[in-house]
């Protein structure tokens, strides 16, 4: 908890550091740090600590992508979350994004962050891959997005979804197939295929 919670803080910390010199900009959204505590004479030995957040709890997006939370899309705080996932998805290539985004106001507690790939850069993350798809589907740029320089995820993912039925061409029957593997290369896109 405290190494997702601390990793996504240091990507708002480098988004910050983008966002608020640009003009107009304003307030950037603050992951607060989390801080794990050993108690050894305590029945539960270890706790997390942080700061106290006062006044109402929203939820600005949410794990899973299928809810519409009106706070998140019409709000300030929430159109700036979106950037900052949109941020994290275009500077990692697509392979993370901070989501779960909550809190009070700009500041933000108990995220979640998803990998593409298990152990991406040594970090595993807590939430299911399928929601870096869901995010790219659903999310919609605003303004903030349009500042910051960042390109659609509309256009890259209607592009995908175009090259995948080109992927699943029905292929000839296996005993049609001949295949020839270079000694050295052994995965299976090396693999050539000949009709005969």
């Amino acid at each position: 908890e405290c190494y997702v919670q601390n990793t996504a803080r240091e990507y708002a910390k480098i988004y910050a550091a983008e966002a608020e010199p640009l003009e107009g900009f304003g307030e950037v959204p603050e992951i607060i740090p989390i801080f794990l505590v050993h108690r050894p004479a305590n029945n539960i030995p270890y706790a997390t600590v942080e700061e106290e957040l006062v006044g109402e709890f929203v939820k600005y997006s949410v794990r899973d992508g299928k809810e519409v939370n009106f706070l998140r899309r019409d709000s300030e705080a929430g159109q700036k979350c979106c950037t900052f996932q949109h941020w994290v998805y275009e500077k990692t290539s697509g392979s993370l994004l901070v989501t779960d985004l909550q809190g009070v106001g700009m500041k933000l507690t108990d995220v979640g962050i998803a990998t593409l790939a298990k152990g991406y850069k040594g970090f595993k993350g807590n939430c299911s891959i399928s929601f870096i798809e869901q995010f790219r589907a659903l999310h919609q740029c605003n303004k903030y997005c349009e500042m910051l320089g960042l390109k659609s995820l509309r256009t890259t993912h209607q592009k995908q979804r175009k090259a995948t039925p080109m992927k699943s061409k029905n292929l000839p029957n296996s005993s049609t197939i001949k295949k020839t593997v270079p000694k050295k290369a052994r995965e299976p896109r090396d693999f050539i295929s000949s009709d005969h």
